[in-house]
């Protein structure tokens, strides 16, 4: 049972990372976007 539960709490994790990487590539790909906003709102959910 252990070893689902970290499976999945990684798979989380790597969906989570790869979500916030998504974003980061669009807002640089607009150029004019403020990176910080963009992290705040990430950030907050």
């Amino acid at each position: 049972m252990d070893d689902y539960v970290n499976k999945s709490c990684w798979g989380i994790t790597a969906w989570a990372v790869a979500a916030f990487g998504a974003i980061m590539l669009i807002a640089m790909m607009f150029g004019d976007v403020d990176m910080g906003a963009i992290v705040i709102a990430s950030a907050t959910g």
